[in-house]
């Protein structure tokens, strides 16, 4: 398996404000978990007199929202960008933007799941109550006095999965996207394995100097990191097709074979991304089914 290069060690207090950068702050919520690592992280863009921008408001806690007001004090917040609709990263939108006046932006409304996978659902699931009061198209821009951020498509995880560069500082704010404590978890029927491989060489086609993910530290040397990623996917492709040689055709039998390291509670993810990568496999001709991609289905080599 290709070694990628992880970030694990993070310092932070919770609702504590870290200065990253000169018009970079972060506040970690209290959410930790298999998968939102020590919490979600909201990033606070400009001068601390404002205008702002806030990044991912994060889970729906009112001590976190409490703690953006006081790291925001008197400064206006002019947009509240939102990289996903996952809950951890969108469910305090609504309070933030009451509080605060300002208005959100986005991908768009959660997708609504096209069919039954028969996946397991993740412990952060979609905020089918949020739809942003405007949505950005790719490449569009939002800019204040100080800054500008634009928006980059990047659909994988989720389809209407966003990340915002910060160009005057050569920073990518990635959500969900690439995240230096883990890979991706995509998860069908809203999250795509080729939407998420196409998306990764979009990244490595920027120029980007740093890497913001929601969760976990930032990623000093992005190219390298996604190009580790995206090897990682493609190995896990081959494993994939070595364990249907071996006669294991079910997903429930894939996974304790390939997955017997990580943690247990992980499982249910590691699953999710297998069907990703079979229901791709299936649809480029290397894999067949008996009737459509699902945690259920029998799966051959093709």
């Amino acid at each position: 398996m290709t070694a990628i290069p992880f970030v694990k060690d993070i310092d932070f207090a919770y609702g504590a404000v870290d200065r990253l950068s000169p018009l970079i702050r972060r506040v970690i919520a209290r959410n930790p978990g298999p998968f939102t690592y020590t919490g979600s992280g909201t990033y606070i863009i400009g001068q601390d007199h404002g205008p702002l921008a806030v990044i991912d408001p994060g889970p729906d806690l009112t001590e976190h929202v409490d703690a953006l007001m006081a790291a925001i004090g008197s400064a206006t917040v002019s947009h509240i960008l939102i990289t996903h609709t996952h809950r951890d990263h969108c469910g305090a939108a609504a309070a933030f933007a009451e509080r605060t006046g300002a208005r959100t932006f986005g991908g768009g409304p959660h997708p609504r799941q096209r069919g039954n996978t028969g996946a397991p659902a993740l412990e952060e699931g979609g905020d089918l109550g949020f739809s942003p009061d405007e949505v950005l198209a790719d490449g569009a821009t939002v800019e204040c006095d100080g800054w500008s951020m634009r928006a980059v498509a990047t659909p994988g995880h989720l389809p209407n999965h966003l990340c915002f560069a910060l160009t005057s500082e050569g920073a990518l704010f990635t959500g969900d996207h690439v995240m230096g404590w883990s890979t991706t978890v995509v998860a069908p029927p809203e999250g795509d394995m080729g939407d998420y491989l196409t998306s990764l060489d979009r990244l490595l086609a920027r120029d980007d100097e740093i890497y913001y993910p929601t969760h976990g530290a930032p990623i000093r040397n992005p190219k390298a990191f996604v190009r580790a990623i995206r090897a990682h996917r493609r190995i896990r492709d081959g494993q994939i097709l070595d364990q249907l040689k071996r006669g294991h055709t079910r997903i429930t039998d894939i996974v304790p074979a390939m997955y017997a390291e990580i943690d247990p509670r992980l499982h249910p993810a590691a699953a999710l991304n297998v069907l990703a990568h079979l229901i791709r496999l299936v649809r480029i001709g290397e894999v067949t089914c008996d009737g459509e991609p699902s945690a259920e289905a029998t799966f051959e080599v093709a």
